[in-house]
């Protein structure tokens, strides 16, 4: 049918792995598993919060912290 040609053509275009994907929110550091993003405070480790241009959110729970851009 027609979706193979266009999962192929998809396919084509990709260099790599996607680098806003969950694989670039950790790092292995002397051999134990670190996260690199900032973790919600209310729900906890294993849920990174959003990063917008003038918030931080949790998509879990809804959690917003405003930040302040310096200009």
């Amino acid at each position: 049918m027609g979706g193979s040609d266009r999962k192929r053509r998809l396919a084509e275009g990709r260099d790599g792995p996607n680098p806003s994907g969950k694989h670039a929110k950790y790092a292995i550091e002397d051999g134990k598993l670190v996260r690199k993003g900032e973790s919600c405070p209310e729900c906890g480790d294993g849920v990174f919060l959003a990063i917008h241009a003038d918030r931080k959110s949790c998509g879990r729970c809804g959690f917003t912290v405003t930040t302040v851009a310096s200009e």
